[in-house]
């Protein structure tokens, strides 16, 4: 195993349920931060990259939110789970490729196998974000349930058994989500300047 770059001082790796909000607080995150600071690094990214590639299809329609993504989504979901089940490692090594900033914020890791990856590269500089939002929430982001992905294990593969390091609860009536981040926010900024 290669030792983490010297410039990196900070992994935050986030997980969630789809519109749980996970996109919206790490973006926040990285302008808060500045980007010269931290990077925004996508395991989706990756894979929708490769899989456009195999498939001959338009990589900007899958990068998007629109029908486009959610017609090959399900198929999407196999094909990178074969990928994974070859190599775990596969989408985490290509989307830190050329990562240069001391803060990392990972978007959307959704397997026991991305958390693990990062744990076991960057031990002391890795910690976990949950993002939870009710089904009542998500559907008023536009969510639906869509049985294949959202029974699959690419949105339940850590539902359960995870300690994560920081729970952010991303609704109307929960404490705002500057307050939440606040510690968070603290520790890349502390990190950064290491």
């Amino acid at each position: 195993m290669c030792p983490a770059p010297l410039h990196l001082r900070l992994v935050l790796v986030f997980s969630g349920k789809r519109k749980s909000g996970k996109d919206f607080i790490t973006d926040r995150i990285q302008e808060r931060l500045g980007r010269g600071v931290c990077c925004v690094l996508r395991l989706s990214g990756p894979l929708k990259h490769q899989y456009a590639q195999e498939h001959g299809l338009d990589l900007d329609q899958l990068l998007g939110p629109g029908p486009y993504k959610e017609r090959y989504r399900g198929d999407m979901i196999c094909w990178g789970e074969s990928r994974r089940r070859q190599d775990p490692g596969f989408f985490c090594r290509l989307a830190t490729r050329g990562a240069l900033q001391p803060v990392w914020v990972v978007s959307d890791a959704r397997r026991l196998s991305d958390l693990t990856w990062f744990k076991s590269r960057f031990p002391q500089q890795t910690r976990t974000v949950r993002v939870q939002s009710s089904e009542e929430t998500r559907r008023q982001r536009g969510w639906s349930f869509t049985a294949g992905v959202d029974d699959a294990e690419s949105e339940c593969g850590l539902d359960s058994g995870v300690e994560f390091d920081w729970i952010i609860t991303n609704e109307v009536n929960a404490p705002s989500l500057e307050e939440q981040l606040q510690p968070i926010l603290k520790l890349a900024e502390e990190s950064a300047v290491l």
